[in-house]
């Protein structure tokens, strides 16, 4: 057998375990509910979280559709995210060039970043309200630190005779970052920004739950105080479901950026 061959045939046979792994325990989940080992109000059955599915994809959720609570939380994260990216990336690509600058910015990432950012979330609710941007720039910050961490130690590593040759062919200012350094690191790039949706997805579920009106976190808060599990566990399933799509897309563009990333 062929390398390639055998290659794809390792993978397929471990996305056949994967997807039986998941099979089994959906299997698992339905047995338990169907015998009621646990309380249907601590574990509902499948059938029952499908039915809420239905129900609130037709009927919506406290006056709004699922669509509208799933795009009201994707807004809140596209926007902190695009918004982190055009920053943190060419702050972190200059402090990454220049010492003195990264002398200045680097206390102040490295004095938040390790806060929870629930910590800081109150004083952003004080000062704009619990409007989406008190959210909006929660996610932000959230996102800021591991993109800019990313931008400094990827631009350090840089060889210097790429500079170097780049400059010998009359590569100057904005020319040499645009087109030399940029994508140069752009693959370590887009790793640190499946980093920071991580940070910033997981930091947006927490801020609906804190003070929001819609979006899929606070649709499982809401649903916990009227004790409905069904949709409590919809709501934790389509968080999931969404986070598997967005990593998916940031790994598809990380193979076709660099395919050896993820050899």
């Amino acid at each position: 057998m062929q390398p390639a061959a055998a290659g794809w045939s390792k993978e397929w046979l471990y996305r056949g375990i994967s997807v039986a792994s998941l099979l089994a325990a959906l299997l698992l989940w339905w047995l338990v509910s169907a015998r009621e080992w646990v309380n249907p109000l601590f574990l509902p059955g499948p059938q029952t979280v499908w039915a809420a599915f239905t129900d609130v994809l037709h009927e919506g959720y406290k006056g709004q559709t699922l669509l509208n609570h799933i795009g009201t939380s994707m807004r809140r994260l596209f926007l902190a995210l695009a918004a982190a990216f055009v920053t943190a990336v060419p702050l972190g690509i200059l402090c990454g060039r220049y010492r003195v600058l990264r002398a200045v910015i680097d206390p102040f990432i490295e004095f938040y970043r390790p806060l929870p950012p629930l910590a800081y979330y109150t004083l952003l609710i004080l000062w704009f309200g619990i409007t989406d941007v008190s959210k909006v720039l929660l996610l932000f910050l959230g996102a800021f630190a591991p993109l800019f961490i990313t931008a400094v130690f990827s631009v350090q590593r840089l060889s210097p005779d790429r500079i170097n040759g780049a400059r010998s062919l009359g590569a100057r200012g904005w020319k040499l970052y645009a087109f030399v350094i940029f994508p140069s690191v752009l693959p370590e790039l887009l790793t640190g920004l499946r980093t920071a949706v991580g940070v910033s997805y997981s930091t947006l579920v927490a801020a609906e739950m804190v003070a929001a009106v819609s979006g899929v976190g606070w649709l499982v808060l809401d649903a916990s105080k009227f004790l409905r599990s069904d949709i409590m566990y919809l709501g934790i399933i389509i968080m999931a479901l969404i986070a598997i799509v967005i990593d998916l897309i940031i790994r598809s563009l990380i193979r076709r950026v660099s395919p050896w990333t993820e050899q």
